[in-house]
């Protein structure tokens, strides 16, 4: 039987999904996830790398399901001349067709965006990058950290005087390559919409990640020189970081967020933990003043447990929350409420929890259709009659 997204505000949109690893995946799962009917198309000579990679869960890759779900699986050999002229007339049926490989592989292959544009003029052909189509690193191979060096995000992330920090979530991967994905997806189909063409998308994932810079270098546009660590909100006000408390979670230390921020706030903060003295913190002068103010905050917030200082600043107002470990995401009462935390039943793997999808809408609602397909579960269905 064939399967069909149901609800979500994409119903009705036919996507061919050629990427691997986790860039574009990510990005084609959260327009799944969003009704879209997404054919996830994998080489048999070469299937997504995904489906190899640690963890398992009664033999499947957990990575893989991760973020393939709501999807449908072909196997196709489009490097062979039948294979081609089978993805091609795939996407005579198709709204967008993402891939991301090197600039110049699918045009090698007889399937880059002309090619493709000639059978179907109204398809928004979409290419995630590391690097873009353009540029004299365009070739180059890369990763996450490769992206966010070159975008100068590397470079402010860390602490003063030290070497910059590996970010603990892939930044450039998801902010630059999935949501860069889906968002200029959207925008050329709503150009379609409007000039009957399709286009040829440039998806940078390093010029996509460069807008996290954007206070940083409004900053040093306006004649300051951000440093590593010492920005107002990457760890230079001593209001606005992160604390360590008494207690301990599986032998680590539990942490809370102070987002006191704004001066009302962390006069509030003052009273209520009876510090009016701590008003000047607000405003350190020098390195070694900052770092004797957040020495003194430490030491007060150390003295009660995680849930004592949430506790007090739910009830005050006070801009502090916990700082969770993955293991508290699943009984996070707000995220549990918001079904940020997604389990579905995998016919191999077994109940698997995963990240939920992250975009409401009042009255198409998004939600995951079904758990990660089996490689070439739905070659037959889709490809018969084409």
């Amino acid at each position: 039987m064939s399967r069909k997204p149901l609800s979500g505000p994409l119903v009705g949109l036919r996507v061919l999904d050629l990427t691997r690893l986790l860039p574009g995946p990510l990005g084609t799962m959260m327009m799944a996830d969003m009704g879209a009917e997404v054919l996830k198309i994998e080489n048999p000579n070469s299937p997504d790398y995904v489906r190899m990679f640690p963890p398992y869960q009664n033999g499947e890759s957990l990575n893989y399901i991760a973020y393939n779900r709501s999807k449908k699986s072909v196997l196709l050999n489009y490097t062979i001349p039948e294979g081609r002229e089978t993805l091609l007339k795939l996407a005579e049926t198709a709204d967008v067709l993402v891939e991301q490989f090197r600039p110049g592989h699918m045009d090698r292959l007889g399937l880059g965006y002309m090619a493709v544009h000639e059978r179907n003029p109204r398809l928004v052909y979409v290419s995630v990058t590391g690097y873009g189509q353009t540029g004299p690193y365009a070739h180059l191979a890369g990763h996450d950290l490769n992206y966010l060096g070159v975008a100068g995000v590397l470079g402010l992330t860390g602490e003063p005087d030290e070497a910059p920090v590996v970010p603990g979530v892939q930044l450039a991967d998801i902010a630059g390559g999935s949501y860069g994905c889906v968002m200029a997806t959207l925008a050329a189909i709503y150009a379609r919409e409007r000039t009957g063409e399709g286009q040829h998308v440039d998806v940078s994932m390093t010029d996509c990640v460069m807008p996290l810079l954007s206070v940083a270098y409004a900053l040093h546009e306006g004649g300051q020189k951000p440093v590593r660590g010492e920005m107002p909100l990457s760890g230079g006000q001593p209001n606005y970081g992160v604390y360590r408390c008494a207690d301990e979670a599986d032998g680590l230390p539990r942490y809370v967020a102070l987002g006191t921020l704004e001066p009302k706030f962390w006069q509030k903060f003052c009273t209520v933990v009876g510090q009016p003295d701590w008003l000047k913190f607000i405003m350190p002068q020098s390195p070694t003043q900052r770092a004797d103010y957040k020495a003194t905050i430490q030491q007060l917030v150390q003295q009660r447990t995680q849930a004592e200082w949430v506790t007090l600043g739910t009830e005050h107002d006070l801009l502090i929350t916990p700082v969770n470990m993955l293991d508290d995401l699943a009984a996070d009462p707000h995220l549990l409420a918001r079904q940020m935390i997604s389990t579905q039943e995998h016919p191999v793997a077994g109940a698997v929890r995963s990240v939920g999808v992250p975009l409401k809408f009042s009255a198409t609602p998004a939600q995951p259709a079904w758990p990660a397909p089996q490689l070439g579960q739905d070659t037959g269905d889709v490809l018969t009659g084409i």
